[in-house]
């Protein structure tokens, strides 16, 4: 017998989260995974065991996000809060998330692996992939632990107004908790939830550096939430979850000329979002560019598979999103650096054959 077979069979037949570096490993341009075009900063010391939750950061992030410290857990990315919300809350066997898809996977595969039951309530395609608010409050029942919301929503890019999600964790008030996902909310004319964490006690909110700061390669991501909430997940962290380099990293892009440039870049992706989104339509085979609030553009194809592969051999990588309901004729493509979305519309200019 293969030592697998004392793993749990049902990790064993999960589908695992496919990552956008996993999906392609080579290419000049890459707009897949919804990464700033720009490399900020550079990094500091290695020797010691870093600071489990470095105050220094957890005040800068404070800053940033306008709310107390105590309301703040760091992790890498907002892959682990996911995480650890799921373990914290989520029994096997016996409790729920739910999930609203097209929408963000390591939701799902969070749930997975900790056992934890699912439920879904699809977004309305018919509404421009809207929140089925009543339909979730439908689905809620006394397993339901965690409600996920993502917004701007990852891959479709629309938004929930912010009056319409803390009236849903109203709603929810000692049923589940809401778990708001914002990590493309920079992007948004939306306001942030941030500062609404924890009032009431189960609205949560992740942040991220990764987007709009540029950081996704230094993995920091942030909970806000009810202090007790926040107590519960540095119970059960990791001993040291946060490489020095990264908070180091972190901590020269909340700089305050970081903070002035990451702004300046924000509002040059919105410019050159707007112009894709414009421009898209005269592509070759563009059926309909998907409104966006985030850094990138759901954009359906007549033949996506064609369009793919005409992109990648220009250099461009872009994602697949084929597998995601709803969405199974688009591609997503991130934006770029006004040159690197020039060679976008360059490659989708002429209705050629695929070599």
């Amino acid at each position: 017998m293969s030592v697998l077979g004392l793993a749990r069979p049902e990790l064993l037949a999960m589908a695992p989260y496919s990552s956008a570096r996993m999906e392609a490993a080579s290419g000049d341009i890459w707009l897949n995974a919804n990464e700033s075009p720009w490399n900020p900063i550079a990094v500091g010391r290695i020797n010691r065991y870093p600071e489990p939750q470095p105050p220094l950061l957890l005040t800068a992030l404070a800053g940033l996000y306008g709310v107390d410290a105590s309301h703040l857990f760091i992790g890498r990315g907002s892959d682990e809060p996911i995480d650890l919300l799921t373990r914290a809350f989520c029994r096997a066997g016996t409790d729920a998330v739910l999930i609203s898809p097209p929408t963000f996977g390591m939701y799902a595969v969070a749930a997975q692996i900790q056992g934890a039951k699912q439920r879904t309530v699809p977004l309305q395609r018919e509404h421009g992939f809207m929140l089925d608010i009543d339909g979730v409050l439908a689905a809620v029942d006394a397993s339901t632990r965690i409600v996920y919301a993502c917004t701007p929503n990852n891959p479709t890019g629309n938004s929930t107004a912010p009056a319409v999600l803390l009236a849903l964790a109203e709603c929810l008030r000692d049923r589940a908790l809401l778990v708001v996902d914002e990590a493309y909310i920079e992007f948004s004319s939306h306001d942030s939830l941030a500062t609404r964490a924890g009032t009431p006690d189960n609205l949560v909110v992740l942040r991220t550096l990764s987007k709009a700061h540029g950081l996704a390669g230094v993995r920091i991501g942030t909970a806000i939430a009810a202090p007790e909430v926040i107590a519960l997940l540095r119970q059960i962290m990791a001993p040291y979850p946060l490489p020095e380099p990264s908070i180091a990293a972190a901590m020269q892009a909340l700089s305050q000329d970081a903070r002035l440039q990451t702004q300046a870049r924000i509002g040059e992706v919105c410019r050159e979002r707007e112009r894709m989104r414009s421009a898209l339509p005269g592509c070759a085979g563009v059926r309909e560019v998907l409104s966006s609030d985030a850094n990138f553009l759901a954009v359906r194809f007549d033949h996506p598979e064609r369009r793919y592969q005409q992109l990648a051999q220009a250099g461009v990588i872009v994602r697949k999103l084929m597998k995601y309901p709803g969405l199974d004729d688009a591609l997503r493509i991130s934006i770029g650096t006004a040159d690197e979305n020039n060679a976008v519309l360059a490659a989708l200019a002429a209705d050629r054959e695929v070599a």
